[in-house]
């Protein structure tokens, strides 16, 4: 039988050699036809607890660690590792140089109305 992998973020990393993952999955409401975002925590074994809070991880099916712990945290994504490479959330923009080049031009001065 094969095991299951799931994709979720660590939403904790305070216990030594545990994180706690959140998986997200979405089911669409019977009735009125609209999704729903389910969530549950899975509580995971990091070995060497090199994952942190905000990182996307896969987790898999393993034997029982603990009494609450039977999932296994896996290498993470590609993608876990991407949007905290320059220490910016996920969301933010980086600076583009100035066209003389003295200073950076923030995302808020690069468009819009001066006014």
């Amino acid at each position: 039988m094969s095991k299951r992998v799931l994709q979720g973020v660590v939403v904790s990393d305070a216990c030594d050699k545990t994180v706690i993952v959140r998986v997200e999955r979405r089911v669409m409401h019977p009735v009125y036809k609209k999704f729903i975002t389910h969530s549950k925590k899975y509580a995971a074994h990091d070995e060497h607890n090199k994952f942190q809070t905000g990182d996307t991880v896969q987790i898999e099916e393993s034997r029982p660690i603990s009494k609450r712990k039977h999932w296994v945290v896996l290498e993470g994504p590609g993608a876990a590792v991407e949007g905290r490479r320059d220490g910016r959330a996920g969301g933010e923009a980086a600076p583009i140089a100035d066209a003389r080049g003295d200073r950076p031009v923030e995302p808020a001065e690069r468009g819009g109305d001066a006014a």
